[in-house]
This record gives C-alpha cells, structure tokens and sequence, in this order.
C-alpha cells in the first residue's frame, strides 16, 4: 500500500452510488479489502444518519460517517450520532418565519426523524417521496427544537444559488448552507425544485478531515477526497489529493486536482488499485 495516503474520503449519490442506487460489486470489494489492510474509507454525506445507514451496512465497515453535510457523525456499530450539531434559538425561528413568508415547502430534520407539512402538488410529493424517517405534520407541528437542518424547496427562483442567497439573507446568522437543484439526483431528474439546506455553522464535509485527524492520527495531506457536487468542496480542497467524478458539477471539475470515471462505472475501484495497492481479487482473501 502507498505510504502517502491513509484515508479515501467518498461522497454518496453521485459518487460511490450509481444511477440506480447501488454501489458497483468491484468498487464495493475494493474499499471491503482497503478497511482490512487497515485504510480508513470513511463516508461524507448531505443524507440523514437515516440515508446513510444502509450503504454503511452493506460496506460493513466501523468507520464513522459524516451526514448532514458536516453537522453530524454517526456511528455504523452503536447506531447513533457521535457529533450532533444544533440550529440556534433565534436560527429556527427566523428559519420559520422565512417559510411563512416565502410559502415555500419546508421540512425539519432532528436526529432520527424528518419532518414536512403534506405536499401540496405532484412536484413536492415526488420530492419528498422516498425519504428516510419521513413524518407529514401541519406547519404548526413541526418541530422547532433540536434542529439540525431546515431545508427549502423551490421552482420559482431562477437558480439554487439565488434561493440561497435569499435565504441567507433572511436569516443573516453563521450558517452552512448548500445548495443545489433537486435534478442534481438520479431519482428526481425530471423535476424543477431547487433545494437549499440551512445547517449550523461547520466546516462542511472539510469535518471529515477533522475526525481523520482527531480520532485516527490522519493528516490532511494523506487523505484522498472522492466527490461530484458542490458540496464536496470543502473536502477537497482540504485533502491531500481531491478527485472529481466526471459526472460532477463544473465547480469541482475545475477545483479538483483529478478527474476519474462516471459514477456508474467501476472507477474508484481502479482509483482504489492504483493509489493504495488494492488488486483484483484480493478482496477474496480477507
């Protein structure tokens, strides 16, 4: 195994996982043989510990994850989040405001469960259709303490960028927000919604940098980072050696240090041989 890389850092949808929401039996042998020499492959995620919890089974592997892009670690062995971090008082209440005055669909993530008033056409149920812990309340029951994210949806803004942008704005307190169109994901490519997640402040994904250090000994600079989306860059530009899908968003195309194969392909499955030593049927052996 290279001695300059310790750690493979991968991003979910769009990353390790297919269109069809499967991860490729090559790749999935390749990072089972890289946790049994002893490299770190840890998970950095927007989902819920609710979204991420069959993919770390199927990897069945005791490395934490990070979800809720940065604001949680959850732990595959106990089943429960690690580090948990909340929306301010005054965050949530101005949070709520904006979506009384916005109007638009709003839903409320605390650990173990998300909440959402019931969709009120076929564009937010398809949204909304399929989500982990998912539990459809009126406006005045969702829950307004121990959030961890509030998210938005939209079709009426020219870009997620500017539902953004007009959520900071109303808010106007530290924040981590993401952003990006709903189409983004292989399972919504037809809709028109625009998402924006609103977190309490945090160094993104760039937290997976901090819980190799922190928990394992691993510098940055023996990290190597996978992802597609925006909201991978804060791991990238922090690892060793950043590397973009080549399906990802131009923004990571250009700030990566490297381009691999589409998400559909085999190709952290090479990325694995090539910088950390893994062959080919080598999985069979552990």
């Amino acid at each position: 195994m290279s001695t300059r890389y310790r750690a493979l850092v991968l991003d979910l949808d769009g990353t390790l996982i297919t269109d069809a929401g499967t991860i490729h039996p090559r790749t999935l042998a390749a990072l089972r043989a890289l946790d049994a020499r002893g490299v770190r492959v840890m998970i950095a995620t927007g989902r819920s510990e609710l979204g991420v919890a069959p993919v770390l089974a199927e990897l069945a592997m005791d490395t934490p994850a990070i979800v809720y892009n940065g604001a949680g670690l959850f732990c595959p062995n106990e089943r429960r989040l690690l580090e948990e971090r909340l929306l301010s008082d005054r965050v949530v209440a101005r949070c709520f405001d904006f979506a009384e005055r916005s109007g638009l669909m709003t839903m409320i993530q605390v650990a173990g469960a998300k909440y959402a008033p019931h969709p009120r056409d076929e564009h937010e149920q398809s949204a909304l259709r399929g989500l982990e812990g998912l539990r459809h309340v009126s406006f005045a029951e969702l829950p307004r303490e121990y959030v961890i994210r509030v998210t938005y949806f939209s079709d009426r803004h020219a870009g997620s960028g500017a539902l953004a942008a007009e959520v900071e704005g109303a808010i106007a307190q530290p924040l981590h927000v993401t952003h990006f169109p709903l189409n983004a994901l292989a399972p919504h490519r037809a809709s028109a919604l625009l998402v924006v997640d609103v977190q309490p402040p945090c160094r993104g994904k760039g937290e997976a940098l901090r819980v190799l250090e922190e928990r394992y000994g691993i510098a940055p600079e023996e990290v190597v980072a996978v992802g597609d989306a925006d909201n991978d860059l804060p791991m990238l530009t922090a690892a060793g050696l950043g590397v973009a899908m080549q399906n990802a968003m131009p923004g990571v195309l250009a700030a990566a240090r490297r381009v691999i194969g589409h998400n559909n392909s085999d190709t952290i499955a090479e990325l694995a041989e090539e910088l950390f030593g893994y062959a080919s049927g080598e999985a069979g052996r552990h």
